[in-house]
């Protein structure tokens, strides 16, 4: 999973088709646990565009996408969020919503 800078954000906006932004904060652990499972998902599907974005270096765009906590999995097409993942109950769980998307994409 690549890491965001926050002068890299505007490209992501214009990206066209699925991909996948994971919005965390570093000294929640409960983000740790579900970067891991996305760790694991990503290990899995290899050419899945999934990207990690440190809220705490972008209040600005928290606001803007309405993220309401973390860790929170951002699901977008086209540019645009079609759909927020809050809970990260299980790998195959977050799996299984990613490869969804995903391999409708292919």
């Amino acid at each position: 999973m690549n890491e965001i800078k926050p002068e890299q954000w505007p490209q992501y906006l214009k990206t066209d088709g699925v991909q996948f932004i994971y919005f965390y904060t570093p000294l929640c652990g409960t983000c740790q646990l579900a970067g891991k499972m996305l760790e694991v998902v990503n290990e899995t599907i290899p050419t899945l565009p999934l990207y990690k974005c440190n809220l705490n270096y972008f209040p600005a765009v928290a606001v803007e996408c309405e993220i309401e906590s973390v860790p929170c999995l951002t699901i977008w097409e086209d540019g645009q969020i079609v759909e927020k993942i809050y809970a990260f109950k299980s790998v195959p769980y977050v799996y299984d919503i990613v490869n969804r998307y995903w391999s409708s994409n292919l």
